[in-house]
Order: structure tokens, then sequence, then C-alpha cells
């Protein structure tokens, strides 16, 4: 079923739908033309097809307060009419078009192309083949056998090729289907709420079938579309289908249209499920994009040679779900800047390819002019037409030496390295808690220099209790008997929180016995009605008598009211409303107070600031969140206007204040001092109250008392950071962010507004890098600003952790720090492997040069390169990048962008060895046959057979490299190399399998390896010289790195090179394999739409006549707005900036592959 392309999928639908018409009062097609109106349109088109909503459900046989029966065979028949809520993913890539691509790779490619040359000479008898005076050193020990072998060499190469290819394509192919695998989980995990059988459940996104009545509630992400039935105050955010980033007011007479893909950003009630999977809205666009179509691809090569630079690999989710928004999951939301560490790779990986092509010319013309000089210089040899062939051979030999030191110059195992160390990182991080959406924020965290942290739920374990209470006049400290209090006070104060309350919270009893009651739905809520509870009341009688179909008007709980109330119709025809909020918030619109007897009294001001001074800043100051409750009644007549809020909501009676407690994380401060040593600074941005911020601020440890710190309030940073005319100014924020410590009462704006500011300052010499944590719909903008954005797994919304790169499953802060562990972990992998690597590179390109040179013959053969280059290599990276990461990594502080890859100590470790390993090489290559009592292996004639004295060096070479490899573990100059090595038990396996595959290639390797068996003895000496290099990785380790002035660092990321953004689409394309795999098939459906969408907007501007910068003007004002809280997850406005490079503002979506398709 999963290979179905969509329009399969869609005419078999049709099909089914003509049978099955009668069953139902209407069929998908109508359903399907009724979903693209929008607004009096649609609410035209409902009364005049089915009189009303109603109608419609009775049509789809389903009732709205009850639902669907849920019985299997009507669930099921319902599926086969209308489909399922499901998008056919795109096929994953073969096998073979994954080995198609790893042989794209350049340098494959010209070994590939020497490979056939030599193999094609070698079957080639000239006819001049036995002429004397053709080549000087063409006699000596060939005989007719060895001669026949000269094909081995070509062959080897090719089948080393093979290898390299297929190791590619399998990392490719794992990689892909973990990917895929992550990605069901995350599907798995997407439940929603709907109403069956009269009772509230929550089943998977995909089993949602059309008829179903779903709850939506702010913070969702509608899974299918459907009919706005009942509901309150409903706001969407509709920018990802329409691009307009105004919420759009729901409401069941004006605009009743529920579309997938979008956001509910306040508000919540009940919607008839109309379209789902391919019918929904969202499924039409995939569609239309051709989930399953193979002329996409067609397409897709056509528009990469028009335009150069990466054109979108349309290969939308590849999810299974409809518009459910965790496809966006992997939707590689590129930030501006490719994560440091590829920046740094992609210019050490130029620079080291530019230095492999210079030697490899420079040999091939040394070794070209020395034969020729020699040939018909010294020796005064004819050139003759029948020894051409054999002079075409010896060029040929030349070629595969040069191309084997450009094999070996460059580091092929570098992008193995980085993929390999970031796909184990990712899967271990998974145990601690880590899901990691993006790969490279994974390594970013490891450069972390700053930490913004929510409170609740992050750092405390979100379980509210209420602990203190202020009720008729008195301040408990515990909470109180019911009989303590007025019995109409006690009676208000129940149906004020049971009423103004989301009906989905909910206290229920515990799962095991002794263990706390759970607590289901919005945490403070729960707090609240457990404090129902403790006064020994039940909140379920009063909601049963006021079901909330009967709700008057809600006005739900927004980060602008800090409030919510709900309004009901008393029997008497007036009306009631309740609301509970933030207590200064609330009480300063009380202008009542229910006295101990239970009579309201006048409240004023002055009484407030009493009340303020003694009740609510000493709750504060014990840590605890401070809400008050109250009420309201109005006439029946006239009936107040509902809209103006600002009258509605003043004028309250306060029934109570109540203080609640919510207890810090028992592993958050010690989480928080690892942070701190770590040289990571962390932040609390909280909603609360500041004395009840600075309360949990100190118990956690981020401030401690005497210190030289700011904590501020959110209007109080607004007033520091803005200049007269109300604009925010970087040099004002500049002086704040390094002492806040605590934003107190701050909005998502702030919280955005400080990333940014940290992010962009430039009042340290590295720049900052930011991670952020967030779990509510407003944490959305501040998350995608951030360098590496947490979204909370539990508490946290569909939109937040859509916006994210790292899901913390467990909410728990310290999980944080696991995260900033593996980033170091993976950057000291990767450095690890380089500093192994490089010295393998260095010592084999002088080798293969000065020995090309002085004996035009290389010591080590191509067969022999590709085995120490390939294999080695290979397992290397695995060796190396697969150590665990331990404590000591957060001893140290953050590296920053400017930091070089390869540090002094590192450039000291490589060129140490090098010169050890040089040293022994050529001491074995010129004097090696009189210490070992062999032949000479040098000036062997063409296809000679394998020296003992070659394969001593060959041996010797690699045992070096082995022994290096324990060397390498360290990077720090760290003396004991040995440390821990029993914890990785992939790096013991590695080396000791690569020693017995040393072993036998030098003992059966024979021709194609070039060796030839060799004794006991000479063994031991190999091993031997092998096992110096662990001694002499001591005696580096002696010389203090500072007195090395001279060494050059290498990989530095300059200030300047933050990459612009028109390089860093070609560099990608170049270079960065690690990169372009990582994304393949994880762009956003959207990217398509907005393709369209901006192609469609740029039209009409042209047709309005309007300028098209003017249009330009218009996207990026919209995007600008991030201040405005409601551009949430948008990525919608595509950057077309980048077409006309105008320096517009661009959102971090669309300009990690800008669409370069400009104008249409």
């Amino acid at each position: 079923m999963g290979d179905m392309t969509n329009s399969d999928f869609y005419s078999k639908n049709q099909r089914n739908e003509a049978n099955h018409a009668g069953e139902f009062g209407c069929t998908m097609e109508e359903l399907r033309s009724l979903m693209e109106l929008r607004g009096t349109e649609a609410v035209v088109k409902i009364k005049e097809t089915y009189g009303d909503t109603e109608g419609i459900c009775r049509r789809l046989k389903t009732s709205p307060v009850e639902g669907l029966p849920g019985t299997a065979p009507d669930l099921e028949k319902r599926k086969q009419i209308f489909g399922q809520n499901f998008i056919p993913p795109k096929k994953p890539k073969t096998f073979l078009q994954l080995v198609w691509e790893a042989l794209q790779d350049v340098t494959l490619i010209i070994l590939e192309i020497a490979a056939i040359i030599s193999l094609g000479l070698s079957f080639y008898h000239p006819p001049g083949e036995g002429n004397e005076g053709c080549a000087t050193a063409q006699a000596g020990a060939e005989d007719e056998g060895e001669a026949e072998a000269g094909w081995i060499e070509g062959a080897a190469i090719l089948l080393s090729v093979i290898c390299v290819v297929l190791v590619t394509a399998f990392n490719d192919w794992s990689k892909e289907k973990q990917f895929r695998g992550l990605q069901s989980r995350i599907e798995q995990e997407q439940k929603f709420t709907v109403v069956r059988g009269a009772q509230v459940i929550q089943i998977p996104v995909a089993e949602i079938v059309v008829g179903d009545i779903a709850q939506v509630k702010y913070g969702d992400l509608l899974p299918a579309d459907g009919i706005f039935i009942q509901g309150n105050d409903l706001k969407i955010d509709e920018s990802s289908l329409t691009g307009e980033s105004d919420q759009v007011r729901k409401s069941v007479d004006k605009d009743p249209m529920l579309l997938s893909g979008t956001h509910v950003m306040e508000g919540s009630g009940r919607m008839l499920v109309t379209a789902v999977g391919v019918n929904s809205q969202t499924g039409i666009i995939f569609t239309l994009l051709g989930a399953g179509g193979e002329e996409e691809e067609k397409k897709d090569k056509k528009a990469k040679q028009q335009d150069g630079a990466a054109a979108m690999e349309m290969q939308p989710l590849k999810s299974a779900e409809g518009g459910d928004g965790d496809d966006k999951k992997k939707a590689n939301m590129h930030k501006k800047e490719k994560s440091v560490l590829q920046g740094k790779l992609t210019k050490l990986a130029v620079q080291i390819g530019k230095a492999g092509l210079v030697m490899s010319a420079i040999t091939v013309i040394i070794l070209v002019l020395y034969f020729t000089v020699d040939t018909f210089v010294v020796n005064k040899k004819p050139w003759m037409p029948e020894c051409t062939p054999v002079y075409v051979q010896y060029f040929v030999k030349f070629f595969i030496i040069g191309v084997t030191v450009l094999v070996v110059a460059v580091p092929e195992g570098l992008p193995l390295a980085v993929t390999i160390s970031l796909a184990y990182s990712v899967k271990k991080m998974m145990k601690d808690n880590n899901l990691v959406r993006h790969l490279d924020a994974c390594e970013t965290m490891g450069n972390a220099t700053a930490i913004c942290s929510d409170k609740t739920g992050t750092l405390t374990t979100n379980r509210m209790t209420v602990v203190q209470a202020y009720i008729g006049d008195v301040h408990y400290k515990e909470i109180p008997e019911a009989s303590a209090i007025n019995s109409q006070t006690l009676e208000l104060l129940v149906n004020a929180i049971a009423i103004n309350s989301a009906y989905t919270t909910k206290i229920l009893p515990p799962e095991k016995e002794g263990a706390l009651p759970r607590q289901v739905g919005n945490k403070t809520e729960c707090g609240l009605l457990g404090f129902v509870l403790d006064l020994k009341q039940d909140y379920e009688p009063v909601r049963s008598q006021m079901p909330e179909e009967k709700l008057y008007k809600v006005y739900t709980f927004n980060s602008v009211r800090k409030s919510m109330s709900t309004v009901i119709k008393m029997p008497d025809e007036s009306f009631r409303m309740y609301s509970k909020g933030a207590s200064e918030i609330v009480l300063k619109k009380c202008c009542k107070i229910l006295s101990a007897a239970g009579e309201a009294r006048v409240f004023r001001p002055r009484d407030r600031d009493e009340m303020v001074k003694k009740v609510i800043e000493p709750m504060a100051c014990d840590g605890l969140r401070t809400i008050c409750v109250a009420y309201r009644d109005f006439p029946s007549s006239p009936e107040p206007d509902w809209e103006n809020e600002n009258d509605i909501l003043n004028d309250l009676t306060c029934i109570c204040v109540v203080g609640i407690e919510d207890p810090v994380r028992p592993e958050v401060p010690e989480a928080i001092r690892k942070c701190q040593r770590a040289g990571i600074t962390v932040r609390m941005v909280t909603g609360d109250n500041i004395n009840t911020a600075r309360a949990i601020a100190i118990k956690c440890g981020i401030i401690h008392p005497g210190e030289d710190f700011l904590c501020l309030e959110g209007k109080e940073f607004n007033r520091r950071i803005r200049n007269e005319k109300g604009e925010i100014e970087q040099e004002r924020i500049d002086k704040i962010w390094p002492k806040l410590r605590v934003l107190a009462r701050s909005s998502p704006t702030d919280k955005h507004t400080l990333v940014k500011g940290i992010i962009d300052s430039t009042h340290t010499e590295q720049r900052q890098v930011v991670a952020v944590t967030g779990d509510g719909t407003n944490d959305g903008p501040a998350l995608k600003k951030a360098d590496v954005g947490f979204a909370m797994g539990i508490a946290g919304t569909d939109v937040a952790k859509e916006a994210s790169d790292i899901i913390l499953t467990d909410d728990n802060f310290s999980s944080i720090v696991k995260a900033v562990m593996w980033g170091r972990n993976v950057y000291d992998s990767i450095s690890k492997f380089l500093q192994f690597q490089l010295t393998v590179n260095v010592v084999a390109v002088i080798v293969a040069f000065t020995g090309a040179c002085i004996t035009q013959d290389s010591p080590l053969k191509a067969v022999q390169m590709l085995w120490v280059n390939l294999i080695m290599d290979t397992f290397a990276s695995l060796a190396l990048a697969t150590e665990p990461p331990t404590e000591s990594l957060l001893l140290r502080k953050p590296y920053g962008r400017n930091k070089p890859l390869i540090s002094r100590t590192m450039m000291k470790n490589i060129l140490g060895h090098a010169v050890y390993q040089l040293t022994l090489i050529f001491t074995l290559l010129f004097v090696g046959e009189k210490m070992f009592m062999i032949d000479s292996g040098r000036n062997a004639p063409l296809h000679s057979p394998p020296s003992e004295h070659y394969t001593i060096i060959f041996n010797t070479f690699v045992m070096m490299q082995l022994f290096n490899e324990i060397n390498a573990r360290k990077i720090h100059g760290e003396r004991n190399v040995f440390d821990g090595i029993f914890r990785n038990p992939i790096f013991c396996t590695i080396v000791l399998g690569t020693f017995a595959i040393q072993i036998v290639i030098v003992q059966f390797g024979g021709k194609p390896f070039s060796c030839s068996p060799l004794q006991l003895d000479q063994w031991m000496w190999c091993i031997f010289i092998g096992l110096g290099e662990l001694v002499w990785g001591q005696v580096i380790a002696t010389i203090p790195t500072s007195r090395l002035k001279f060494l050059k660092e290498a990989g530095r990321l300059t200030q300047k090179e933050e990459i612009p953004e028109e390089e860093l689409n070609e560099d990608v394309e170049e270079i960065d394999h690690a990169e372009r795999e990582l994304r393949r098939g994880q762009i956003l459906w959207f990217r398509g739409l907005n393709r369209i969408q901006t192609q469609i907007e740029v039209v009409n501007t042209f047709k309005s006549g309007a300028s098209f910068q003017g249009a330009l003007r218009r996207q990026s004002s919209v995007t600008s707005q991030s201040q405005d809280v409601t551009n949430l997850s948008s990525p919608s406005h595509v950057s077309l900036s980048n077409v006309l490079s105008s320096p517009t503002s661009t959102p971090p979506a669309a300009a990690g592959h800008p669409c370069r398709e400009g104008i249409p």
C-alpha cells in the first residue's frame, strides 16, 4: 500500500466511492468541494445543501455530542468510502540509486578511469614487446607468467572502488531507514482527541475517519479537514496554507471551515471531520506535488541544471500521515548558517583537496619528465613506432601513481566519520531522552554558550499543588478545613474553579496504590481542582450540571490576557462570569472582595497594595505562583457587549488568592552547576511573578546571593532596550544580557527579542550560541531563532515541537546537559579522527611523492594505498567516532565558532607522528635491504613480482597506523591514551580486526596487493616499529605546545566567513556530502506549496502593475513580524530575497534551500 503513488490511490478511492455513495447522504466529492470554500460562501453552501451542521452530521451518521459509535465495521466502511487519514509516502531510494549516487564522487571517477585504462593496456600486447631497445628497465626479472598478471592492479583498483561505493551506499541506505524508523515512531506518538460512543478518547492520527467528532484546543495541529460545530474563541493560524500570518477567527455562523495542517492559536471546540488523507486540503496539495510522481524527478533534474544552486528535491514527506504536523518534523529547517562543524569541515576539506591536487600534479610531471629525459636524452634512444604502446604503458603507470597520491591526500573518510559520529550520537541520545530532529543540532549543542530555559515543567516538576490560600480576610499557611470557610464563599469557589477551567483537565485516581493522583490537562488548573478536592468538595457534579455545550462565552487563556474567564447563564436569565489568572493582573480589575461572612465589600487600590505586600509578595518569595479567583454578575438585559473585553473583564469581586507550589526537580541544581562549570550561562525566562522566579532561581542555583546579576520583569526589560521611538537597539540589549539571569512576567516576544539580541550581539569576541527551551505555541519564534531549540515532549504543543531541533522526551533540564555532552563528544570524535587521518595522509603523500621522484615507483602501491585509505579510514572513523562521552567533557569551556578544528596540540601530534613514520619508512626504503639481508625492491621493472623489501615497508606503515590509532584517542595532550579503552568495544574489535586482515593481506595477498609473504622475525620487527608509535606519543606529549608558535592551525572559521548565503549554496553542493545526504527527503511539503504561492503572488503583482519590489517589501514586512507572536511557525514566506538578493529578512525555513526559481 505504501508504495502506491497518490494518483493510483486517488483513482481507487473514486471507484470505491461510486459503489458506496448510497450508504451515506453525501459523497466524498461533495465534501471535498465543500472544503474548498471559505467564510460566508461555506456557510451559505452548508445552509443550501444540508440545512445546518446538524444536517451534515445526520448524513454522515454521526452525533455532534456522542460522536461515532466506534464499531469496527462502521470505521472500516468509512475508510473504504472516504479514504484513510494517510498520505502514501514517497518510495525510498533503492539501493541501486544510492550506489549510482555514491559513484558520482570525483576522486572515484578519476580512479575508475585510471583503472580502466590500466586494464585495457595490460591486455594489449604490442608488436614491439620483444624489442630490447624500447625501454630502460624493460628487461630484468620479468618472465612470461609475470607479464600475464599486469591486469591485476587495474582490477584491484576497481574492486576497491566498488568497496567504497558499497560502503557509502549502505551507509546512506541505513541512514534513510533509520530516519524512516524515527519518523514512524514520531507518527505513532502523534495522537488526537475524538469523541466516540460518548467517550472522549485519544487515537493515533492515522485512525481518524470522516464523521469523527474531534476536540480541538490551543496548540493543536489539525490532522484533517473539518467543520467547526461548537466551541469558543477559536483562532487559527492558517499561514501554512494561505501565507497570511493573521489569525483567523472561526465561528459556526461566519467561518466554520477548519483545514488540516493549520495551527490552533487560541480557544477550543469540536469539529466534524469531513476530509482525511489525500482528500484533505494538505493531501490535495500533495497530490499536486506528485508525492509519488516520477515526472517530479525529471523536472527536478532540469531545474537543477537551470538554476545551478541546490534545486529543491521535492520529496514531500516520507510520512504516512495526512497533514499531521509531525511530518514536518523532518523538514530540515536549515538555520541560516551551516552548523559550526560543517563550516569548518568544508573549509578544511577544500584546503586539503587543493594541496593534494598540487602534489599529485607535481608527481606526474616529475615522473614523466624523468622518464623522457632518462630514455631519450641520457640514453639517446630513438622513439620507435613499435615501442609507442610500451611508453604509453609507462605513462599510464605514472598517471596511476599520481592519482594514488591524490586519493591518499583527500580524506574520503571524513564525510563518513561525520555521518557515523552524528548518527551514532543521535541513536544514543535517544536513550538519554533527547529526540534529535535535525542532525546538526546535536553538534551545535556542544558549542552552546547560553541556555534560556523555561521555568515551569523544565526546572520544576510541573506537578502543581495549592499550599497556601487567602480566603475571607484570612491568610491560611496550610489548606484550611472546609468548615472554616463561609458556605456561600465555598460554593462560589468550587463553581468558579470547576466551571472556569478546561473540561479536559481532570484529576484521576492514582495508577498504583500509594502513588499521587494523576493530573491530566493543564497543570495549574489541576492544582486548583486538587484544592477543591482537598477542601473535601467535588467538582464533577458541578460540571455535569453545567456541561461544556452550555457555557455561554469563554475567554480562553492567552499570553496577552494572562487570565481565563467563563460566562454562564443563571436560571434567572442573568449572567455570571468566573475569572482566574495571575494575581497582580486580576486583582487590578477587582473592586470588591468577599469578607469572612461571605459578603462583598469594597476593595480600594490601597487595600490592594496592602494585600500585595502582606499576602502576595510573601507567597511569591516562598517560590509560589499566586492565582486570584474572582467573579462578576451581569443583568439579563440589556445583554452586555461580550466582544468589548475591557468593560467585561472589570469590576470583579475577588473570591480568594491561592499560592501554588511547583517544586524544583531534584536533579536540576546539579545539572545547572555542571552547565556553569562547562562555561554555559543558564538564564530563566518565565511568565511568572518576579519574586516567585527569583526564589526558584536561587533554589536551582541559577543565581547565587551576593553575585552581580539582573532579574528583570518583561516591562522593565522592554523599557531598557528600546529607544524613545520604541525601537529595539542592539547596544542597549548588549548592556543588559551579560548580567541578566532571570526574565519574569515575560511575553513570548520578549523571549524572542532576548534570544535574537544575544545571538546578534558583537559584545563578546565569540558569537554566542544559544539554546532555548519552550513548550507553548507562543514559544515558536524563539525556538526557531535559537541555534538549538528544545521542545518539551510531554507538555509541549505540536507547534513548539515543530519549531524545535531536539525534543526532550522527559521534559527534564538535566537531559539538556546530556545533549551538551554528546554535542562536545561529536566534535571531539571528529577531531580525533582528523588527527589520525591527517597523519596517515601526510606520511602517505610524502612517501608516494618522494618515492616516485627518486625511484620512479611509489614504495606504497595503488592497491595498498587504497587499503590503507579506505578500509582503515572507514574502520577508524567507526572506531573513533563511537567513543562514549565522559563527564570530563563538561570541565572545559565551549570551543566557539572561531576555534580551529585542528588545534596546535593536534597539529603537533600530526606532524610529530609524521616525522617518526617518515624517518622509519625512508630508512627502510633506502637501507632496508641491508638490514634484513634481502633483495632491494627499488628500480624494479614494470611487471616484476612483489619484493619482500617493499612488503616490509607496507607492513610497517600499517602497523604504525594501527598503534597511532590508539594515540589518536586523545586530542588534548593527555598522557594515558588507554584511558577508558575497554568502554568502547567497537574500538577494540576494529583494531584487532584490522590487524588480522593485515596478516591475511601480507601472507596471502600476493600479486594483487603487491605483497610477498614475510618470515616471523620480519613480522616482529614490523610490530616493534609500530609499538614505537606509543612511546613516541609520550615524547611528543612532553613537548609544551606553547613553545611551538610556528605551528599553524587549520579549519578555522573567521568572523568574516560566517558564509554568505549565495556561497553557502554552492558550497553545499560542492563538498558537503554529509550535509547533502542528511537533507535528502527532508523537505517540507510547504516548500513546494510556497513555490506555487510565491509565484502566484509575483504574477498577481505584475498583473496589478504594482512594482515587484513592492511585493518583496510586503513579503519582508510579513516576515519581519516575528516581533508579532502571530507569525508563528509559518515557513510560508519563501525568501524571494535570494532571487533579487535584496536585503530583506528571510525566515529560517526558507533560508536553508533558497528557492532559486525566481519569477515563473
